[in-house]
Parts: structure tokens; C-alpha cells; sequence
């Protein structure tokens, strides 16, 4: 019977190795299990690293609401926060063991008096949690062009391998060093997954508007693992271990790693049909730059927000550590939905002017976050960021494949490389700069600077309405974009030949 089964499926898989719903999944799966992993660490690293340095002390209490003060690095980095739950887990275990009456109404740990030993920085846990983004940042511009050369299925199956070998460390090391090598190859791991897997769909869905739904889908699966990671983590933390977890994930993904084998089939090196347009030209391109800049300076803001939201918090709003990760969770419920609604809303109402009203949403929410004061009040500014950043990003992903289809050759490694990049750069350049500023000149004044670039840079993206490019190109696109039946594929489509799932109607005409 499991036999018959297997065959069974084994039969599916081949039928549908050409479906680009099946593609879409993977790449789905790709991007969720990395961001899982991303964040998962953020709950369990500076809790074990203090139990590694200090072994004749009693392990600090990992209780729930103490946990949760980890959950603030909902996208990446939050070096200052995490350094203080490693560096004062007495205090942890004083809020959580001594509750009553009379404690008035908050604990004494809660609302601190002096700032100095909140932005006192753990440096071995925020070297830990930046190596990811740092060397993810550095491997972009080799990933791009490789995949223009080989195809996308190696690179994408390759990033698999290393972010399963990452997911083992992470499990089993029980040493600063090691623990530090698995980060660094999550970043390698990430970079392959996400510039292969975001151009493969750029090359399988040729149409706009399809194009960007499908990459709206894509950056759910990004938006999920950020959700779902620091609750995962802390809560089989909690009651399993430190390896539970990460073997979880590791299960996950040699599951996705199985689809790739049957559909990607990564094992012939894809010939170059077209010579792709080169990484310099296209980061000389002043269309792709304002994309880029939408994506880093979009996704900037909440990033300054993760080391420094959560101190002013403490400080304003005697807030409880519990509260510290709970005002995150609405920019993640909100981004993604954001990205599932705008992913083919944006192309009906034109992506410029989405990525436009997404990047004035986020400078007007980010400025509204210093005037609340409670935790209620940062619910709805908090819910415009991440919604704001889904519309800023669901429009900018799809544009950069376009602009290449328009004014360059359409091979979309590179360009999504260049994508790649200016979201790492957000998210590197957010958090060492913000808590530095947010010290000089106070948190309040920090989200009002960063709110008004995010402000004055958007009108840039009325450039991006009509971007110039060759008259055969125009024709080329508008040709494709209004077929009703069959459709080809680009010349970097893995998958040359006819696709049953392209067999369908269109009743709109490209715009």
C-alpha cells in the first residue's frame, strides 16, 4: 500500500514538474524556513549563551512572559535587547518569582532609572545575530550573475544544502565559535535561496500582474517565518531543549529539499542562451536604484525600531517584558497581509504608486509611534509600518524584474541580487545606526528623522510610472502581456516546453 502510494506520488511529481504553482510552493517553503530559523535563534541564543559563560550560576527562568522579552528581533537584529535579557537573567527571575499585590503597578526591573544598563550592548550576542545579514550582504553580487551563467535550480538547491547543514550546527553546537559559523552560513545559505528563488519566478511568470501575485505569495512565506520563529522557538525551548527546534526545521527542509530534486532536477548546469546584462550596468541604472532605495529605506524604519522601541518602552511606559515583544507582533500580521493583498492589487492601481503611498504610510506611522503611551497606543502606528512595508515591497519586487524586461536583457539574477542587497542593507545599517541616534538625540527624534526620509524619498517613485525603454522591448512586453493562450517562457526558464497551467484564458489586456 505505502508503496503503491509512493509510486503514486512519484508519478504526480513528474506530471507536475512543470507547474509553476508547484515552483511557486517551493520557493514558498524556501523563503519560510529561512526566516524561521532566522528568528527562532532570537528566544534561545542569549538565554544559552549565559548559561554557557557563567555554568556555576543557576540557569535564569525561561518562563513564558520572560521569554517573549526576546520576541522584539522579529526580523533580524536586536542586539540591544537581547543583550540585556543575556546580561540580566537575576532580574528575569526576580519579575517572574516574585508577583503580588503589593508589587504596585509594575516591577521595580521593569522600570528602570537610570538608561545605562539598557543600552548596555552584548557584543558577543549582536556579533552572533549581525554575521547572518554581514556575510548575506557580501555573498548577493557573487549569487546574482552565477545564476545568470547556470541556471537558477543549482543555486536554489545549493542554498538548501547549506541552510540544512546551518539548521544541524545550530542543534548541536554547544560553543560560541560554532554557533557563530552556523549564522554566518545561514547568510550564504539565504542569499542562495532568495536571489534564485525570487528570479525563478520572475522567469516562469512573464506577465506583470501574475508576476507580482506570485511574488506576493513568496513574501508571505517571509512574513510567516518572521511570525511564527521567536514563538516557535521559545516555546520548544521551553519545554524540549535547546535542539528540538532546529531539528524540527531541519525535517522541514529536507521535505523541500525532496521537492527540488523531483521538480527542480538540479543536476545539469543550465547553458547560457542569453548573456545576461552585467551587475555594474544594472546597478547603474537609475530606475533599479530607486527601487532598491524604496526597498532599504521601506524596511529602514522598522529596523531602527527593533533595538529602540523597546527601550523607550521600559522607560516611558514601564512596560513588562512580556509587552516588549507583543508590540511587534501587529507590523508582522500586517506586512503579511499586505503583501497578499497588494501582490496583485499594485498592478491594477499602478506598482509606483503603491511603493508611493506604502513609503508615505510608513514615514507618517513611524513618526506616530513616540506619541503612545501604552502598549495599546502602539498597536495601530506599529500595523502601518508592516502593512506599509507589504505595500512597499510587494510593488518593488515585481518592478525590478520588469525594469529589467523593459530597458535590459531579461536574465534576473542579478537585478534581484541588487534587491537582495538593499533589504540586507536596511536591516544592517538599521539597527547599528538607530541605537546609537536614538542615545544622542532620544527615540522620539530618531523615528521623526527616519519618517521624513521615508517621506521626502517617495515622490521618487513617480519615476518609476513610465520608465523609457526601446521601442521593440515595449512591443515585446505589451505582445506578451495581451496573449490569450500559450505563453513562452524567458530564456532563463529551466523549464523550456509547454505548461499545462499556462493553458488559460486572459480577459484583460496589459495596461
Amino acid at each position: 500500500m505505502v508503496l503503491e502510494w509512493l509510486y503514486g506520488f512519484r508519478q504526480w511529481l513528474r506530471e507536475e514538474h512543470r507547474s509553476r504553482k508547484l515552483i511557486l510552493f517551493i520557493v514558498f517553503v524556501a523563503l519560510l524556513l529561512d526566516n524561521m530559523l532566522m528568528t527562532v535563534v532570537v528566544p534561545i541564543i542569549p538565554n544559552y549563551l549565559y548559561q554557557l559563560d557563567t555554568p556555576e550560576a543557576p540557569p535564569p527562568n525561561r518562563s513564558a512572559p520572560a521569554s517573549f522579552h526576546s520576541i522584539v528581533s522579529l526580523y533580524d537584529n536586536s542586539v540591544k535587547t537581547s543583550g540585556t535579557a543575556a546580561s540580566s537573567p537575576v532580574t528575569a527571575v526576580s519579575t517572574v518569582t516574585s508577583p503580588g499585590p503589593t508589587a504596585g503597578p509594575a516591577n521595580a526591573s521593569d522600570c528602570p532609572t537610570s538608561t545605562t544598563g539598557l543600552v548596555n550592548e552584548n557584543v558577543k550576542v549582536g556579533m552572533l545575530f549581525a554575521s547572518k545579514a554581514t556575510v548575506q550582504l557580501l555573498t548577493n553580487p557573487f549569487i546574482g550573475p552565477l545564476t545568470n551563467r547556470i541556471g537558477y535550480q543549482i543555486p536554489i538547491f545549493a542554498g538548501f544544502c547549506i541552510m540544512f547543514l546551518s539548521t544541524i550546527m545550530f542543534a548541536f553546537s554547544s560553543s560560541y565559535a560554532l554557533l557563530f559559523v552556523a549564522r554566518s552560513l545561514q547568510g550564504v545559505g539565504s542569499s542562495c535561496s532568495s536571489v534564485a528563488g525570487m528570479g525563478m519566478l520572475a522567469s516562469v511568470y512573464t506577465d506583470d500582474e501574475e508576476r507580482g501575485h506570485a511574488i506576493g505569495i513568496a513574501l508571505g512565506g517571509l512574513a510567516m517565518g518572521v511570525l511564527v520563529g521567536p514563538p516557535f522557538g521559545s516555546v520548544l525551548y521551553e519545554f524540549v531543549g535547546k535542539t528540538a527546534p532546529f531539528l524540527i526545521l531541519a525535517f522541514l527542509a529536507l521535505f523541500d529539499g525532496a521537492l527540488q530534486l523531483f521538480v527542480l532536477q538540479p543536476t545539469k548546469v543550465e547553458p547560457e542562451s542569453q548573456k545576461g546584462t552585467s551587475l555594474f550596468t544594472l546597478m547603474k541604472d537609475p530606475y533599479i536604484i530607486i527601487a532598491a532605495g524604496a526597498i532599504c529605506f521601506g524596511n529602514m524604519g522598522i529596523a531602527m525600531m527593533e533595538p529602540t522601541l523597546p527601550i523607550w518602552m521600559m522607560e516611558t511606559m514601564c512596560a513588562r517584558k512580556w509587552q516588549l515583544g507583543v508590540a511587534f507582533l501587529p507590523a508582522s500580521i500586517s506586512y503579511l497581509i499586505g503583501t497578499n493583498i497588494f501582490g496583485t492589487l499594485a498592478h491594477r492601481m499602478g506598482r509606483w504608486l503603491c511603493a508611493l503611498i506604502g513609503m508615505v504610510l510608513v514615514g507618517f506611522s513611524v513618526i506616530c509611534v513616540p506619541f503612545a503611551r501604552d502598549i495599546y497606543g502602539l498597536i495601530l502606528p506599529n500595523f502601518g509600518v508592516g502593512f506599509a512595508i507589504g505595500m512597499v515591497d510587494s510593488s518593488m519586487m515585481p518592478i525590478m524584474g520588469y525594469l529589467v524586461d523593459l530597458r535590459h536583457v531579461s536574465v534576473y539574477g542579478s537585478v534581484y541580487a541588487i534587491a537582495d542587497v538593499a533589504f540586507c542593507m536596511g536591516f544592517a545599517l538599521g539597527p547599528s545606526i538607530g541605537g546609537s541616534v536614538a542615545e544622542s538625540i532620544g527615540f522620539p527624534w530618531l523615528m521623526t528623522i527616519i519618517g521624513l526620509v521615508d517621506v521626502l524619498f517617495a515622490p521618487l517613485c513617480i519615476f518609476l510610472r513610465n520608465p523609457p525603454g526601446s521601442e521593440e522591448k515595449i512591443a515585446i512586453l505589451m505582445d506578451s502581456n495581451c496573449s490569450m493562450k500559450t505563453r513562452t517562457y524567458s530564456t532563463q526558464d529551466p523549464y523550456q516546453g509547454h505548461d499545462p497551467d499556462l493553458d488559460e484564458d486572459y480577459d484583460e489586456d496589459y495596461d
